[in-house]
């Protein structure tokens, strides 16, 4: 999976984009638990799921392009009330994709989080068709608006 981010994103070459490693998987727990959603075959990990709350403030600084998304990230504090929440990244593996994972493990982040955070609106950098119209399927969901920063 961390290979296909890599394809996906290349964000092991974009000093903007969050490098996702262990490290950044347990920042992004200690964020909120549900933060990281995968979901698992017999063979290992066939989807997953990043989206972590935040401050709107920092929202607002991103959707501006005033910060990246690793300062976005590593700026975001911890244990606080966080209004909004940033869809981050999903992937699946392509054997698995249209069958509604992506959607599932994010709706499933949302619910999670909500249930500890006044959540009020949703953001979103997408970089593909797929992962917009997953982000417009999320708002519609869960009727919160959608911010997307622009490229």
């Amino acid at each position: 999976m961390l290979a296909l981010a890599d394809e996906v994103f290349a964000s092991r070459s974009d000093p903007q984009q969050i490098d996702v490693n262990q490290q950044v998987l347990d920042r992004l727990c200690s964020i909120h638990p549900a933060s990281v959603q995968s979901h698992d075959e017999p063979d290992g990990p066939v989807a997953w799921v990043l989206a972590f709350p935040c401050t709107e403030n920092l929202m607002h600084l991103f959707l501006e392009n005033r910060i990246t998304e690793r300062q976005l990230f590593e700026q975001t504090p911890l244990h606080v009330n966080y209004h909004t929440l940033y869809l981050c990244s999903a992937l699946v593996l392509e054997e698995y994709r249209k069958k509604g994972l992506a959607k599932m493990l994010t709706l499933q982040a949302v619910e999670a989080i909500r249930s500890d955070h006044p959540i009020k609106s949703l953001f979103a950098w997408t970089f593909s068709k797929a992962g917009d119209q997953l982000a417009k399927s999320i708002t519609k969901n869960t009727g919160l608006p959608l911010h997307l920063r622009q490229y």
